[in-house]
């Protein structure tokens, strides 16, 4: 019998969280070695996992897993693994345990709800990307709900009641209106097979019908990516959220609408995809508002960890227009088609290592200076040495520099997008120029750059060896991938051929 992999990385994090129900609160450091221990075991399974999805083939859904849930309804536990999946679940994986990792050496308060709760994301967070039936992606869409909302509502900062539920009473919204559309799906075609629905094409004859199911989901999935004008959930969430918590919310939650749209939106409802980016482009035009209009946002935030946080509404709009561009070529004979894709699917991996990294040197830059505000801050070049080398290069990936991983993604997105819809490729090289502008001039100059004020930031100390182990895998990631991404490249180029030879 073969080992179920993938029920043992969705279990792995789960029995890590139950585990730590039964350990006394008082024995802190018990929670913190059995967090990070389980987080560790995951990552393991998750690098296997990839391994094994690359020898059977990372075109088609591999290790798939299929037992009756809810019979009467035919609802079934039905995951599988592919390679558009298989990196973000290593990616979760990943951020986790770095996450933890940091988490053991600064959080105190409530130590153990604070690494329960983490776990109990991580199984949500896997679980989305691994479902094949729509009523098992609900689930494990809603399981991300409730520990994010409590990481932010407690850890957070002093504004953390109103980001907490602002960010709670969006995505609820955004998943009443996706239950709704699953539910009209089922009664239309009487399955919530991912993989059978993708061939069925629901309501293919019912004009009202296709487009009532197509916006429910499509305005769930845009609000966690997000895209503008549903995205001012994100800053407030992000600038309160405790360091690990905007990590994973940056690395992989902004993931789970973007892969939604992959995996389900456009395989559903190709014609609709089409039909909203060329006849009346109301896709494009999103996404190029928010390349265009969350760069611009950046230019004019002082705080340093609100500035990240829109840069990440600005980034994600790079995977939007990739996708609306490898709808417009269909079928996937068209190597612009395949570039765009490959190009959204890169930024999921890239953006999540990039702006993970720098969540993390924003709390480390808080923690010591107790301000995110940039304009109180000036020459930390010369007193810490170690965190401007680590800012620099997270700093200039995510301006797409040549040699670093943001380069690729923003690269096969404008070379798709060019031949298929070169306005809007136009447009949004726009957002790169802005980006270079805040990048250089928030970030590199206004922290790094200029005159020292001795006095007040004399006291300053660079990263801590914990603090690096925490980053310097992000670092190596970010270099390596920018300098040889054919590996990656090889594996979502396979998964994202296969997704586009299956449209009509």
């Amino acid at each position: 019998m073969q080992f179920p992999i993938l029920s043992a990385i969705l279990i792995t994090p789960l029995l890590g969280a139950l585990l730590i129900l039964v350990i006394p609160r008082e024995d802190a450091r018990t929670i913190r070695r059995v967090g990070v221990a389980f987080a560790v075991i995951s990552l393991v399974l998750a690098t296997v996992l990839w391994v094994r999805v690359e020898q059977l083939g990372a075109d088609a859904l591999q290790l798939i897993e299929h037992y009756p849930w809810i019979a009467s309804f035919d609802i079934w536990y039905h995951v599988g693994a592919d390679g558009l999946s298989v990196p973000l679940v290593w990616l979760t994986a990943f951020l986790m345990t770095l996450a933890l990792f940091y988490s053991a050496h600064v959080i105190e308060d409530r130590v153990k709800e604070y690494f329960f709760l983490f776990l109990l994301l991580e199984t949500g967070l896997i679980g989305v990307f691994l479902a094949l039936d729509l009523v098992l992606f609900y689930v494990f869409w809603e399981i991300g709900l409730v520990p994010m909302f409590l990481i932010i509502g407690i850890w957070g900062g002093k504004r953390r009641d109103y980001a907490a539920i602002k960010f709670f009473l969006y995505t609820l919204a955004g998943s009443v209106f996706a239950l709704l559309a699953i539910i009209a799906i089922y009664f239309n075609t009487g399955t919530f097979d991912i993989i059978e629905l993708a061939r069925l094409k629901p309501f293919a004859d019912n004009w009202l019908w296709a487009n009532l199911a197509f916006w429910g989901l499509w305005l769930a999935f845009a609000i966690k990516i997000p895209v503008f004008p549903l995205h001012t959930w994100l800053p407030d969430a992000h600038t309160e959220a405790p360091t690990a918590g905007s990590v994973m919310l940056a690395g992989v939650l902004l993931k789970l609408g973007a892969y939604g749209m992959l995996r389900i939106g456009l395989p559903l409802f190709p014609q609709l995809f089409r039909y909203y980016v060329l006849d009346v482009p109301i896709l494009p035009v999103l996404a190029l508002f928010s390349i265009v209009y969350g760069a611009l946002v950046c230019l004019a935030q002082w705080d340093f960890k609100r500035l990240i946080a829109y840069s990440s509404v600005a980034h994600m709009g790079y995977f939007t227009l990739g996708l609306c561009a490898a709808a417009v070529g269909g079928a996937g004979t068209q190597m612009a088609a395949v570039s765009a894709l490959n190009g959204a699917a890169w930024q999921l991996f890239s953006h999540g290592i990039i702006t993970g990294g720098m969540f993390f040197l924003v709390g480390m830059l808080y923690d010591r200076a107790h301000t995110r505000d940039l304009r109180a801050f000036g020459g930390f070049s010369g007193q810490m040495p170690v965190y401007y080398g680590l800012t620099l290069v997270f700093a200039l990936a995510s301006l797409g520099l040549p040699g670093l991983a943001g380069f690729w993604s923003e690269l096969l997105v404008f070379r798709g997008t060019a031949q298929l819809l070169p306005l809007a490729a136009y447009i949004g090289v726009l957002g790169m120029v802005f980006t270079a502008a805040y990048i250089l001039w928030k970030v590199i100059q206004h922290v790094f750059l200029g005159t020292f004020d001795a006095i007040r930031w004399g006291t300053l100390t660079d990263l801590k060896w914990w603090e690096q182990v925490a980053v310097v895998p992000l670092l190596v990631l970010t270099i390596g991938l920018g300098l040889y991404p054919a590996p990656l490249l090889a594996t979502f180029d396979s998964a994202v051929t296969a997704l586009l030879h299956v449209l009509p």
